[in-house]
């Protein structure tokens, strides 16, 4: 992907951790799009063209992890993000196929390697 703009699409309910997000990865040169529910209208075209999502688990409408399962193959990599680090949150995380999750509150660097590795166990 050298000279390549990488493109990361948040899809997060919280407006200022969705902010927070953007401002991270905007910095660390990449381009991004935010959504606020899996049911944002317009959002498919940038999800298909994305090379890489960040989602929240717990989102109005559908779920993340039920959000990913409905995206066709070839589906971006994904790290999922959670406020709510449980059991039954990790088995729906391994569900939709044992993608990275990270607790909130999480730093910037953790985020960042998370999508890192995500888009390296893609290539």
């Amino acid at each position: 992907m050298d000279g390549e703009l990488i493109s990361i699409v948040i899809i997060e309910d919280d407006a200022g951790l969705c902010r927070a997000m953007e401002r991270l990865f905007r910095l660390s040169g990449f381009v991004t799009r935010s959504f606020h529910s899996a049911e944002d209208a317009g959002m498919s075209q940038y999800v298909a063209s994305a090379h890489c999502l960040v989602v929240d688990i717990q989102l109005p409408g559908a779920s993340g992890p039920a959000f990913y399962g409905t995206l066709h193959a070839p589906r971006p990599p994904i790290v999922f993000i959670t406020a709510f680090d449980a059991p039954a949150t990790r088995h729906a995380v391994a569900s939709a196929g044992n993608h990275a999750l990270l607790a909130k509150p999480f730093l910037g660097a953790a985020l960042l390697k998370a999508v890192d590795e995500a888009m390296r166990r893609n290539d």
